[in-house]
């Protein structure tokens, strides 16, 4: 059973805010950025998920965008998953608002799939307040997803096992999932334009034309899909981006938002006790060309600098060729993550002389009741200091308490031990006090949220 909740981000807003019921509604951070999800109404217009901003506006000038509430969306989506589990134990999220329930054996506890799939629609509504989801039942999982896009909205589809190579012989090809763009015009030049017409091929002919993936459109235009359901399934990548109020080439403001979102990417990682081997770098330039660059490391890291520093290195390679919109980072290949014990002391304590090894911006800001005292490198201490760095929020009144540089000779070399420490230190604070209760002095007076 594939269960999809409709519209999920402007049904939120629209519940929420009655004053938007019926009107064309798109979430999204700015009119620059891009459509995160849209209404109903919006969509008649042609407005989509991953629309420029510009282009929705233009299709529909009277549309209503609104900024996105991430963390409104993830309180309703775990009690979505939570009320999923109501029903079985095996509930695989996809994503925030969509998931996989494994219904075999359930009929003796909820009826017949019909009747379970109206009781999982109905419990859905009410923890949600009154949102509604689409429902698909099926066989196998790619026929369950394929099912529940039916009869949105507020739909329910169930494609019996004696009906799946009668629903598969008509099924448009492109809806088979992994089926691209470029591989769809391929199968239309061999006249494959049905699932059913892919069988007229054996899968040898696939394979010798697509490798595995010609294995794979085999298999699911045979209705076959030996994927289970995974309710413990591991992330395979955690990402942060940005879009730019204004497009830049500026390297030093590129570099300040790839450490924003490597401290965003690296929190995550490390609360779910992860750590990655490959950073991937993502350039989208003015004209919405997208790129991106990655690199594997020797082994999995969940450190901000790291993963900072991959970044900046993938980004120092990549010969601009036009104003940036866009920038993003990303960790994947995870392996087995080590952090060691969190500290709740920042680990400060100088015990020598180093080698006089000088790690730019390695300093932290740390704010409390009487201001923020901040502990960086003397060779940052006129840049960072200077006018600019009191735009920030500083402390509950504003006011900056007092500045400490320590001079770069007594800063040891950076290592991987340390900066783990550092990051461990950063997290106790934060989970403690507040997210904003300390910042890196790079990002001191930068608000990642204001772009």
């Amino acid at each position: 059973m594939h269960i999809d909740m409709d519209a999920f981000f402007a049904s939120v807003e629209q519940m929420d805010d009655p004053s938007l019921r019926g009107k064309p509604v798109a979430v999204g951070g700015s009119h620059r950025g891009v459509v995160s999800a849209a209404s109903y109404e919006a969509r008649r217009f042609g407005v989509r998920s991953a629309l420029p901003m510009s282009t929705a506006l233009r299709l529909c000038p009277h549309l209503v965008v609104v900024p996105g509430r991430m963390r409104r969306y993830a309180e309703l989506s775990h009690r979505i998953m939570d009320a999923l589990r109501e029903f079985s134990p095996l509930v695989e999220p996809a994503s925030v608002d969509e998931a996989y329930l494994d219904a075999t054996g359930l009929e003796r506890l909820f009826g017949p799939v019909e009747t379970m799939s109206m009781a999982v629609k109905a419990r859905v509504r009410d923890v949600t307040g009154g949102l509604t989801c689409s429902v698909g039942a099926a066989p196998v999982k790619f026929l369950a997803k394929i099912a529940s896009d039916v009869n949105k909205p507020d739909g329910l589809f169930i494609l019996y096992p004696e009906d799946v190579a009668e629903f598969l012989r008509t099924l448009p090809v492109g809806r088979i999932p992994g089926v691209g763009k470029r591989s769809l015009a391929a199968l239309e030049q061999l006249g494959v334009r049905c699932a059913g017409d892919v069988l007229r091929y054996s899968r040898e002919f696939w394979e010798r034309r697509f490798g595995k993936g010609g294995a794979h459109l085999h298999e699911r235009a045979s209705g076959v899909d030996p994927r289970g359901v995974e309710p413990y399934s591991e992330p395979k990548s955690e990402s942060a981006e940005n879009t730019f109020a204004e497009d830049t080439r500026d390297r030093a403001v590129l570099r300040r938002w790839l450490l924003a979102q490597a401290e965003r990417v690296g929190a995550s990682l490390r609360r779910q006790r992860l750590a990655g081997r490959t950073i991937t770098l993502k350039v989208k330039y003015a004209d919405f060309r997208s790129i991106t660059r990655s690199h594997s490391l020797p082994e999995p890291t969940a450190s901000t600098e790291t993963i900072f520093d991959e970044a900046c290195r993938l980004l120092d390679a990549l010969e601009l060729a036009d104003k940036v919109r866009l920038i993003g980072v990303g960790v994947s290949n995870f392996g087995p993550a080590n952090h060691g014990p969190r500290q709740l002391t920042l680990p400060l304590d100088i015990p020598g002389r180093g080698k006089g090894g000088k790690e730019p911006g390695r300093d932290v800001v740390v704010r409390g009741a009487a201001g923020a005292c901040r502990v960086g490198t003397s060779a940052e201490h006129d840049e960072l200091d200077g006018p600019d760095a009191l735009d920030g929020p500083g402390g509950p009144d504003g006011q900056i308490a007092s500045t400490v540089a320590i001079p770069t000779e007594f800063i040891p070399a950076p290592d991987e031990n340390r900066r783990k420490k550092l990051d461990a230190a950063l997290d106790a604070l934060r989970d403690r006090h507040g997210r904003e209760a300390v910042v890196r002095g790079r990002l001191f007076g930068f608000d990642p949220r204001k772009k």
